[in-house]
């Protein structure tokens, strides 16, 4: 899709740029715990700032379901995110209204003010029209930084979009240009790898996949679930056996497309589930009993995925290979994502990832920062991999 972003903008001096944010930031006793999401914020509100525009913020913070919650209010991200602009940022105790247009006036050219948690009122997450209204009153622009908020048709992520020139910010900008080359053109050939525990959560996912890859690999428990279906034994291993004709059909569904699926050539099977516990590596075939569990895939299938990685030049990854959170079940994907992030490194290779568990993984195997991307959007990445129209995005079209 096309899109305009913050370079379409000739003139903001002294007008007032609405910014649909992320803020729902981890928070422990008060504090702040991890705040990449003030910092994926920064260089579009500094972009606007230059330009002199007046940068008021929109941002939901936990889910107070329309009323006004004290402990949910987003007074705390101010003084944080001001830290780390450099700059004032002022705080208004309502998003919409006299009081929040008042003070939005008063800012001087270039300044920034966050507004009260929009999710504070109904007519937010019931996207009504009177209250996207009432956002809209307060600014000359919208600008959409919230890719992770952008699957919800919200009155902040898709009403007040239709009302003002839309844009998308630059954090918003990187992620559909990261989306784009994966999945809307990628450079073939393309490998997928979409791992989890099961395939109950994923079937949207895998169909759209298996129509637009070269080739999938399929990790974690998931996989268990396919070679059920193919007669192999899982002992006692996390396995959706109703999905024996779901995961069958996929099967079939991806030769039919060209897809080569990927499944575990080897298992790493323990029967207990707890950091260097016992374990063993079989081949598939082998006899495992109702005790056995697999935890994670073998060397000979990490060395078969690293294969038909270096044969690629675009790579698409959700979700970890195996139960990557104790050692020695980390060990496939840990393996994986570093073979993945040397050829990214190299050129050889464009690799996106997202998904909360990959994050996750990925930050384990220390490579984030050798990706092409790594998305920390969570449900809107997902979706937008399940091929979904996303309100927040179609809005900005």
């Amino acid at each position: 899709m096309t899109f305009k972003t913050l370079d379409d903008v000739s003139d903001l001096h002294g007008k007032t740029a609405l910014v649909r944010v992320d803020f729902n930031v981890p928070v422990e006793d008060g504090r702040i715990t991890d705040d990449t999401r003030l910092k994926v914020a920064l260089p579009t509100i500094r972009k606007l700032t230059e330009k002199a525009a007046k940068v008021a913020l929109l941002a939901h913070f936990d889910r107070p379901k329309g009323k006004v919650v004290p402990e949910m209010s987003l007074a705390f991200v101010a003084p944080a995110l001001s830290d780390l602009l450099g700059a004032p940022v002022q705080f208004a105790s309502d998003c919409v209204g006299d009081d929040a247009k008042a003070l939005i006036e008063g800012l001087p050219d270039g300044g920034v003010i966050l507004l009260e948690n929009v999710r504070f009122y109904p007519g937010e997450e019931k996207n009504d029209p009177a209250f996207a209204q009432q956002l809209a009153d307060l600014g000359d622009i919208y600008v959409n930084d919230a890719f992770s908020a952008a699957h919800r048709a919200h009155a902040s992520t898709e009403g007040v979009a239709k009302l003002l020139p839309a844009y998308a910010g630059e954090s918003m900008r990187r992620e559909l240009d990261a989306l784009n080359a994966a999945l809307g053109a990628p450079v073939k050939p393309t490998i997928g790898i979409v791992g989890g525990s099961k395939v109950s959560t994923k079937l949207d996912l895998l169909k759209n996949l298996v129509g637009k890859l070269d080739a999938l690999a399929i990790g974690g428990g998931m996989a268990n679930t396919f070679l059920y279906a193919q007669g192999h034994e899982v002992g006692g291993s996390l396995c959706e056996k109703d999905l024996k004709d779901t995961a069958l059909e996929i099967l079939k569904e991806a030769e039919a497309k060209g897809c080569r699926i990927l499944l575990p050539l080897d298992v790493v099977v323990a029967q207990e589930f707890k950091a260097n516990a016992a374990n063993r590596t079989v081949d598939l075939g082998a006899e495992l009993s109702a005790d056995d569990k697999i935890f994670d895939a073998g060397p000979r299938t990490v060395a078969q995925l690293k294969d038909v990685i270096a044969n690629s030049r675009t790579l698409i990854w959700n979700g970890p290979l195996g139960v990557f959170e104790l050692p020695p079940f980390d060990a496939a994907t840990v393996e994986a994502a570093k073979f993945a992030a040397l050829q990214t490194k190299s050129g050889k290779l464009v690799a996106v990832a997202g998904g909360g568990d990959t994050v996750a993984a990925l930050n384990h195997a220390d490579v984030v920062q050798d990706m092409t991307f790594v998305s920390t959007a969570g449900g809107a990445f997902l979706e937008w991999m399940e091929g979904k129209e996303l309100p927040g995005v179609a809005a900005l079209g």
